[in-house]
């Protein structure tokens, strides 16, 4: 088998519904405002939905037997409506394409979520996932921090629309191992590189890291904090540049590009480098 038999390839519809408590469990897990979302899930649970199907994917018979590790390279989300709790959806994924460098594959992976009722559109998004057909090798063990140790971990608070060239203002996240667990428990993303310290070493890594959508849900809280309403943010899309490990200290930098179109570029850094990069644009 190949992976490039993967393209066309469908996973679901699946039918889901969003539950208050999942978009509770969510929003405590990364941080989010929790009085704002309790009608409404925020615009990061996307990535919830995504790992609605993403799981079939990863267990398609010809991953499980071509692929040894995947790491989330690039993620876009466009939101067409409001992620309204209580409201039932469709969700279905498909392999748009399959590139191959070597002995890596780009897998490019859709996302469709769709009302099941009115099958109007509510979400679309686009990954690209790194598929690596042998491991690197162990990597370079830093050992496992304490399960509870994280750095400051500020929720987003409403603020006043800042003008074109303005810098936002920094939000300081970090996530402890038992953080990673429950994140993984609200999105179902339990990629064990995430929570087991000996898988994350097995492909390479110096231990669990962060799941680049928990990253990405950080970035994207510190730009909707400037944007009132349920749908907040109407497209991203970030970037994974490398590897975050849990109870780091990071923060949420970047500035307005074009405040009447609402564009805004951001970045999540530490003192060890940069860890997401997106371009987002928000509701005007």
């Amino acid at each position: 088998m190949s992976l490039d038999e993967l393209t066309g390839r469908r996973y679901g519809p699946v039918q889901v519904q969003i539950y208050a408590g999942q978009v509770g469990a969510y929003v405590e897990a990364t941080g989010d405002d929790i009085d704002r979302w309790r009608c409404f899930a925020p615009p990061s649970f996307a990535g919830a939905l995504l790992f609605a199907v993403a799981p079939a994917f990863l267990a398609d018979p010809i991953v499980v037997g071509e692929v040894r590790a995947v790491l989330h390279g690039e993620q876009t989300f466009t939101w067409h409506r409001p992620l309204r709790i209580g409201r039932p959806l469709s969700v279905t994924g498909t392999v748009e394409r399959v590139r191959s460098r070597g002995r890596t594959a780009f897998i490019t992976f859709g996302l469709e979520v769709a009302d099941a009722e009115a099958a109007e559109p509510i979400v679309q998004g686009r990954s690209t996932f790194a598929a690596f057909a042998e491991a690197t090798g162990p990597g370079n063990d830093a050992g496992e921090p304490d399960v509870a140790e994280r750095g400051r971990n500020d929720r987003a608070s409403g603020l006043e629309f800042p003008p074109a060239g303005a810098h936002i203002e920094p939000l300081e996240k970090s996530a402890s191992r038992a953080d990673l667990v429950r994140y993984a428990g609200a999105s179902h993303d339990w990629n064990p590189i995430h929570w087991d310290h000996a898988s994350a070493v097995a492909v390479g890594l110096e231990g669990v890291i962060v799941h680049g959508l928990l990253a990405a849900a950080w970035v994207t809280q510190a730009v909707a904090r400037y944007v009132p309403g349920e749908r907040p943010i109407v497209d991203a899309r970030f970037r994974f540049r490398s590897p975050l490990r849990p109870g780091v200290e990071t923060r949420v930098v970047g500035e307005v590009i074009d405040d009447a179109a609402g564009r805004f570029r951001a970045a999540l850094q530490s003192e060890t480098g940069t860890h997401v990069t997106a371009d987002l644009a928000v509701t005007r």
